[in-house]
Formats: C-alpha cells, structure tokens, sequence
C-alpha cells in the first residue's frame, strides 16, 4: 500500500503561514506605536503603560489565527464587544484605529492574499466594536 502524499502534509495555518509569534508581534507593537499618540483612541487605553493592552491584543490574534491558545488560558473567552463596552467606540474611533492598523499591516510585507485576509478580518471586527453613533 503506498502512503497518499496528501497524508503527510499538514495544512499550515495563517498563523504559520505569515511568520508566526514574530508576524504578530510586529504589527501589534506597530499598531500601539500610532495608538500612544492618538489623541482619540489613546484614552480608551486606562493603563499608563500600552505593554499590557499590547500583549493582550498579540496573543488574541495569534490564538485567533492558529497559534497558540495562550489568550484563552490566561483571560478566558475573548468577548469582544464585552470588553470594550466600557468605551465609547464611535466611527472616528473605528476610522482612526484602522488607519493605524493599515499602517501597520502595509510594513508586514505580506503575500497580496494573507494581507487582504488579514485586513478583511480586522475591517470586520473594528465594524463590529461601534457601539456608539457618531
């Protein structure tokens, strides 16, 4: 009996297939770059330093998209829109944290489709946190 290739390749996962830990550790720390100066997005951030919220957000996308399931183990289910109901999350908020986002996204240096997949996601869920008109 011969072994079906197709048997001894595994699907790589996003996560694997942009670079891993490293991918999302740089367009995390990118993205609070451009949040610690916004003078909109800066206050829904309580902590004097970003690190925390930085971490947190690095280890949900990297759970989210196929690494490792530290986020859950340490914080439990995301409940997204439940977490950020505290602040006020309008449309300029939404514009102006996928405007850093863009930024940082663009100096990954991704493959045309895991960036648009990428960027797909994070347009959705920045939609989805409005919890504000205006």
């Amino acid at each position: 009996m011969t072994e079906n290739p197709r048997d001894t390749l595994q699907e790589l996962t996003f996560y694997e297939a942009v670079g891993g830990e490293d991918t999302f550790r740089r367009l995390v720390h990118r993205f609070y770059q451009g949040v610690a100066g916004d003078p909109l997005l800066r206050p829904m951030y309580p902590e004097e330093d970003l690190g925390p919220a930085e971490e947190r957000f690095t280890l949900f996308l990297m759970q989210y998209w196929g690494g490792p399931r530290t986020y859950s183990e340490e914080r439990g289910h995301p409940r997204l829109r439940m977490r950020h109901v505290p602040f006020r999350v309008d449309r300029a908020a939404h514009d102006a944290w996928l405007s850093h986002m863009r930024v940082a996204l663009d100096e990954l240096g991704l493959s045309p489709e895991h960036e648009r997949q990428l960027w797909d996601y994070l347009t959705y869920a920045a939609a989805s946190m409005v919890n504000t008109e205006g």
